[in-house]
């Protein structure tokens, strides 16, 4: 809208212009064309009047005295030559006597015999030396002619294009017009703003909407009072989409958690099968080789029995540990001193190399106390699986505020994580070891986001490993 009105304005400022020069030049001419018929009749009125022979030797004396009259009462400057273009006699006052042309050029002789109404208008741009301005002369040439229409003469008037039209007139207009389109402009953008304004509404509306959907939750639809047809019909799309995300999300959910529970039950039973693959090749043998009175048929029957008993605990501890995995921690939102919690869970190892530090005596978090022993007891574990190698084991578990946080940091020197593992070490299942199942760091992850806090790692292989999680403070 402001474009059209700019581009308005200076599209009607040209053609203004254009139009007020055609127009100045259409009044010169015609102005100059009245100027040389009256002359020409008062020529010939002369002519007519006169008693002297009417030749072109006597133009002189014709004229001598009427010259003047005449351009007195047409108030316009004229010269009369002979037909070679030598001066006869002017009009002109004494101090413009310099300005006159005693001869005619020779071009221009030649286009006024040649022209077919026997008449030539020369125009000339000229800068006064009084004014310094550019001004526009015009000279019209026409044939002076006696009483039997022979040409005796050549008449020659000189005319200023009168200028004060253009120069006067049309500044005033412009600025009248200029003033008029800045007040159009004004209003354009008033309009233009409350237009896009009303008409982006929706749009906003809309936007905000986008910017809040979330996969994770149910998504309310978008709700507009009498919509133009586009919106309409981007708010029914948009609706559509919620529709059908709520459902593809629904899907989802149900697809993973059965592949969760497939991946589970897969798990679950390649455990089982690892200690029950030596129980019963035990119990075969134990079967072909028992011999009632087999002197040693009482150490052989315990041996038998404490092999049993071994997978028995194996297939025991497969099952805790599914079993804590899966437990998702609940939150008591029991204000705890972190300091004293941490430094119970690592006085349980009686390893020497194991050492705890706290730069404060009380740090205040709303915390599940099981939960919280079971996250640092699961970390100094993997530290001390990860020390057995080196030479001078250390395992430094340390508690420290962290601006609106608490920070736990458990550190080891032990043999470290490849970097193509770090990604993976937080997955459930995944483990480097040649024991164990994978699933205390996952359980870790799960327990430390459940109550809105972040567990990191750093680690360069032989030199060791830093886990920090970072629990919120409670608020004083």
């Amino acid at each position: 809208m402001m474009f059209l009105v700019l581009m308005a304005s200076v599209l009607i400022a040209g053609v203004t212009i254009y139009q007020y020069r055609e127009q100045s030049k259409e009044y010169n001419r015609d102005r100059l064309d009245r100027k040389e018929a009256q002359i020409k009749e008062s020529v010939n009125l002369t002519i007519r009047k006169t008693s002297f022979e009417r030749i072109t030797e006597k133009l002189h004396l014709i004229f001598k005295e009427e010259i003047f009259e005449i351009a007195e009462i047409q108030n316009v400057n004229f010269s009369i030559y002979d037909l070679e273009g030598q001066l006869i006699i002017d009009s002109h006052p004494l101090l413009n006597k310099t300005s006159i042309v005693t001869c005619l050029d020779a071009l221009v002789l030649q286009k006024l015999k040649t022209s077919n109404n026997q008449r030539y208008v020369e125009e000339v741009n000229h800068i006064e030396k009084t004014s310094n301005e550019e001004k526009v002369f015009r000279s019209s040439y026409t044939f002076i002619k006696d009483l039997k229409f022979r040409d005796i003469g050549i008449l020659k008037l000189e005319y200023v294009e009168d200028t004060s039209f253009e120069d006067k007139e049309l500044p005033e207009f412009l600025l009248r017009l200029g003033l008029v389109y800045i007040f159009m402009f004004v209003i354009a953008i008033v309009l233009a703003y409350f237009t896009s304004k009303y008409i982006t509404r929706s749009l906003k509306t809309i936007s905000d909407k986008l910017n809040q959907t979330d996969l994770s939750i149910r998504n309310p639809k978008i709700l507009i009072d009498n919509p133009s047809e586009e919106i309409g019909r981007l708010v029914d799309a948009y609706n559509r989409m919620i529709d059908e995300l709520e459902q593809s999300a629904v899907k989802l959910a149900k697809s993973e958690r059965e592949q969760a529970w497939r991946e589970m039950a897969k798990q679950v039973a390649h455990e089982i099968k690892n200690p029950l693959t030596p129980m019963r090749l035990s119990v075969q043998s134990f079967e072909r080789k028992f011999n009632p009175e087999d002197p040693e048929i009482k150490q052989k029957l315990a041996e038998y029995s404490k092999t049993l008993i071994q997978q028995i605990d194996t297939m025991s501890s497969i099952a805790s540990a599914f079993s804590n995995f899966a437990q998702m921690p609940a939150q008591q939102n029991e204000t705890l001193n972190v300091v004293k919690i941490v430094k119970l869970a690592v006085d349980i190892f009686n390893e020497s190399y194991i050492h705890f530090i706290a730069e404060e005596e009380h740090i205040v978090a709303k915390l599940d106390r099981t939960q919280l022993v079971r996250v640092v007891t699961n970390l100094v574990k993997n530290a001390m699986q990860a020390v057995p190698e080196v030479e001078n084991p250390r395992v430094l578990v340390t508690v420290a505020s962290d601006g609106d946080f608490v920070k736990i940091s458990v550190a080891d020197n032990g043999v470290g994580i490849a970097d193509e593992f770090k990604d993976k070490v937080f997955e459930p299942k995944f483990t480097t070891k040649t024991s164990g199942m994978g699933l205390g760091l996952g359980m870790v992850k799960n327990i430390v986001e459940t109550y809105k806090g972040d567990i990191t790692l750093t680690s360069q292989p032989d030199k060791g490993t830093v886990f920090v999680v970072r629990f919120p403070k409670e608020n004083k």
